[in-house]
């Protein structure tokens, strides 16, 4: 493209191509104004058109050999060209001289394959020498736009620099790639004008507009993605280990990248989410606060005392280790079911220091055997069942003839479970083993300290 703009920035690049190939144009440019036409003409008048033109043409070249004609101003070409271009030049020179009605055009372009090859190839020599003489300045152009891309890399690679600008490193490297990109766009502006190509800055412009819109298109989620990035890492809605929701998604945060956020979930799965969909989402932080409340619903006999039930199942809690005293436990009537009488029970958990899940579910078997010691009666559904006089007989036997098999083994069972009191509320740190993993040096992470939390 520079050696094109370097030879001649005026000529347009179908012209250079049709004169190589001597192709032939029906349309004529035609942009001189008319003329209004005297009403004399002399034979002398019509001599002097012809002496001008002939010695215009004689000094062309490409026009030299065509023949001229003038009768009461009409002028009338003859001859063979080799090109269209040649055509449209004799007659435009023609109608610029005074005293000139109309030109008739009877040039023919020639075919002969010999001519042709002639032709291209005086027009090679001389597109040959117009490169030579303008390589100086092309190679000079050359350099003031690579040195412009070096420079721009040179000070984007010059993060600590950026760093001072913004603590967030996504940013600095954003800043860094605008800085380069301001210097290519210099160096080519320098570059174009020492080629006087400057008028081409405009088309350019507009085709980088049309592509851009184009790729915008093509890779709209990718934007939208690239975009949603810098949204969340300026102001981050979560920061590394912490377990969240997003979208119906669950999990403790691992890193956020350029394109996606990375959830470790509680089975151990790699949860990868689209920053498009993150930024939109809406996002529950479990472990924003440290203290989060567990609930859990408990049945009991609709005869039996609902206050010493609610007594019950809150002192219970109180010597559930992890359950705090402050917020206290809440046991509250729910609800009055079809066989029984529903109360929730509520408690406080610290998770930095234990288990959520471990704690309620430590919470649901105390609570479960205080009912039983209490002689609290928790009970089961009721149905009806009715059985056939024929399949009553066939049912009875079934029973009796049952095999009865010894309950020493479950009482033993049972015994040993009931007497496992405590259990292991520690938080698990399988989560944070696998978050250490995603979180190393070479790892993207946008996700900062320093920046403001929503």
């Amino acid at each position: 493209m520079f050696l094109v703009l370097a030879v001649s920035p005026s000529v347009s690049h179908a012209d250079v191509i049709n004169n190589l190939l001597g192709g032939t144009s029906d349309k004529i440019e035609n942009t001189l104004p008319e003329k209004v036409i005297t009403t004399e003409n002399t034979q002398l008048s019509d001599l002097k058109i012809q002496k001008r033109l002939s010695e215009i043409f004689a000094e062309l070249e490409t026009l030299n050999k065509l023949k001229i004609d003038v009768n009461k101003g009409v002028v009338t070409l003859r001859g063979n060209v080799t090109s269209s271009n040649i055509v449209s030049k004799a007659i435009r020179l023609a109608k610029q001289v005074e005293g000139v009605v109309e030109v008739e055009n009877e040039i023919v372009i020639t075919r002969s394959v010999e001519k042709r090859l002639e032709s291209t190839w005086n027009k090679i020599l001389k597109l040959g020498n117009q490169i030579i003489t303008s390589l100086p300045l092309f190679i000079l152009a050359l350099i003031v736009f690579s040195l412009a891309w070096f420079i721009g890399g040179w000070i984007s690679n010059k993060q600590g620099f950026f760093r001072h600008l913004t603590k967030n490193p996504f940013i600095a490297n954003l800043l860094g790639q605008i800085t380069h990109l301001m210097f290519i766009v210099i160096g080519l502006v320098l570059a174009l004008s020492l080629l006087d190509a400057t008028a081409l800055i405009g088309t350019i412009i507009g085709a980088a507009g049309i592509l851009g819109l184009a790729i915008g298109f093509a890779v709209r989620d990718t934007v939208e993605n690239y975009i949603a990035s810098i949204l969340l890492s300026l102001r981050n809605p979560f920061q590394v280990n912490e377990y969240v929701d997003i979208d119906g998604h669950s999990g403790n945060v691992a890193r956020l990248t350029s394109r996606a956020t990375i959830l470790i979930s509680a089975d151990g799965n790699h949860i990868r989410i689209p920053n498009s969909q993150v930024f939109k989402a809406v996002i529950i932080n479990y472990t924003r606060f440290s203290e989060r409340r567990f609930s859990f619903d408990l049945g009991v006999d609709a005869a039996q005392n609902l206050s010493d039930a609610q007594q019950v199942a809150i002192e219970t809690l109180n010597l559930v280790e992890g359950v705090l005293n402050d917020p206290s436990p809440l046991a509250l009537i729910q609800e009055l079911g079809e066989f029984n009488v529903i109360i929730r029970v509520f408690g406080w958990v610290d998770q930095d220091r234990y288990s959520f899940a471990k704690v309620r579910s430590e919470a649901i078997k105390r609570s479960k055997q205080a009912f039983d010691d209490m002689g609290i009666v928790m009970p089961e559904p009721i149905y009806q069942i009715r059985i056939s006089d024929d399949n009553l007989a066939s049912a009875t036997s079934a029973i009796m003839n049952k095999p009865q098999t010894s309950t020493k083994n479950k009482a033993v069972k049972t015994t040993t479970s009931t007497n496992q009191e405590f259990s292991d509320v520690k938080p698990d740190e399988t989560a944070k083993e696998h978050i250490q993993e995603e979180t190393t040096a070479d790892n993207e992470n946008l996700l900062s300290q320093q920046a403001p939390n929503e």
